[in-house]
């Protein structure tokens, strides 16, 4: 059993069916899991991705340079982030977004301690922004985010059940893993996360659950400590 979190969701699953800007069918949905695994007691700080409206890498090429693009995609987490808060405190569930940059009045500059309090007060703490820095990925902010916020696992819903040997999308002969050790999925080149997230994890460490997110009721069985996804383990 995990008493306090950090989920990793992809801007992607935000976006719905069609991966792109917000579907509010997917937003309610998440909002009414997070909720019920807050009101079971369960503490959630969450990192959202931003490539359903901007991802930094496209720009590349397409008259951004990369860290102009890279602060954009920062920006798209901090619109999914206020989305995501609204929704749920439309389930009765307090929830403040905070940014690694300062943006007030928009959201909070992140502080580690006033995050905790949040989560400690029955709270979501929805931390946007990235590490703030360009050249780093979501995943990685994620990975950092955890460790600060004294997490006993990072969650990563995505669209697939947990980590294959290859992608499950294109390869119909990919094979799932239960678990599976840092050191062997880095060796493997397994694209769940990139290396420096990966590092993070194993460093901390902080075991990493990789999940479908939009199976109904996978969050809260993973809370409680049921198989769920792949485990990824120092």
């Amino acid at each position: 059993m995990y008493k306090r979190v950090l989920l990793k969701l992809s801007g992607e699953s935000l976006g719905g069916p069609g991966g792109k800007g917000l579907d509010e069918e997917s937003l309610l949905k998440f909002a009414k899991e997070i909720a019920e695994a807050v009101n079971a007691g369960f503490q959630i700080a969450i990192v959202n991705g931003g490539g359903n409206i901007f991802r930094g890498l496209q720009g590349v090429g397409k008259g951004y340079d990369r860290v102009t693009g890279d602060r954009m995609g920062m920006l798209a987490t901090v619109i999914n982030s206020l989305a995501l808060a609204s929704s749920l405190r439309g389930q009765g569930i307090k929830a403040e977004v905070f940014t690694a940059t300062p943006m007030e009045p928009i959201a909070k500059g992140y502080v580690r301690e006033s995050a905790v309090k949040v989560l400690e007060e029955g709270g979501v703490a929805l931390i946007a922004g990235g590490t703030g820095n360009p050249f780093f990925s979501t995943d990685s902010g994620a990975a950092l985010r955890a460790l600060e916020t004294g997490a006993d696992a990072l969650l990563k819903g995505t669209k697939v059940d947990g980590v294959y040997t290859a992608d499950p999308m294109k390869d119909p002969n990919a094979k799932k893993y239960d678990e599976i050790s840092f050191e062997e999925a880095i060796v493997k080149h397994l694209k769940v996360m990139d290396q420096t997230a990966f590092a993070l994890c194993e460093q901390g460490p902080v075991p990493l659950v990789v999940f479908d997110i939009n199976k109904p009721g996978a969050l809260l069985r993973i809370l409680k400590g049921e198989k769920e996804g792949t485990l990824v383990h120092a």
